[in-house]
């Protein structure tokens, strides 16, 4: 089956979980390519999978803010899309297969501006902390800043579609927002940045 006849009625069928044809080091992007692990590539979508495991622990840590775990959902099936295209070689991609598109950029955008409206505006940078979420939605957004920059190295010697590098540029830029709205939401303190808290700091 060509990679164009899998993605024009997606379907997966997973009979097997483990093939041996990794064992030595290489595995297959979605048109039969082979590469090795440690690729660029394999990196970047490797490292998106990372972040939609952190953001679907982060989900379920949301329970008590239900338009934030709506919101969570959404991103873990977008970055699955954004996965799909950047396991796919540029010319094997089918105009129906899954993607990241500038509608999921603008839907980051307009709900940062929303739930940025309410918050107190900052002084000084921010710890991850306060809370569990708070600590989960940190450790998310740096996870996504590293995908962004795998991305970054990848576009700089194949193509990649701009659109997916604004798509985790923004993201970040949203789960620092969320991490602050969850805290707000939740009553949780908000932990400053004071240099002079510091063991060797100047007194």
């Amino acid at each position: 089956m060509s990679v164009a006849e899998a993605f024009d009625k997606p379907r997966v069928a997973i009979n097997r979980v483990y093939t041996r044809r990794g064992d030595a080091g290489q595995t297959s992007l979605a048109g039969g390519q082979r590469l090795p692990k440690n690729h660029l590539r394999i990196e970047a979508y490797g490292t998106v999978d990372e972040l939609n495991s952190f953001i679907g622990l982060a989900r379920e840590s949301a329970r008590e803010l239900p338009e934030l775990h709506r919101i969570l959902g959404r991103v873990q099936h977008e970055l699955f899309n954004l996965g799909s295209i950047l396991a796919t070689m540029p010319e094997d991609a089918h105009p129906k297969q899954a993607r990241i598109t500038a509608a999921d950029t603008e839907q980051l955008e307009r709900e940062i501006d929303r739930m940025n409206e309410g918050l107190p505006p900052l002084r000084s940078f921010v710890l991850p902390g306060g809370s569990r979420l708070n600590a989960e939605l940190h450790i998310c957004r740096t996870v996504c800043r590293r995908a962004e920059r795998v991305c970054v190295a990848l576009a700089a010697e194949a193509e990649v579609d701009e659109t997916n590098l604004k798509y985790l540029n923004r993201l970040s830029d949203a789960l620092f927002v969320w991490s602050r709205w969850a805290s707000h939401q939740l009553g949780a303190p908000e932990i400053l940045w004071e240099p002079n808290k510091a063991a060797g700091a100047l007194t």
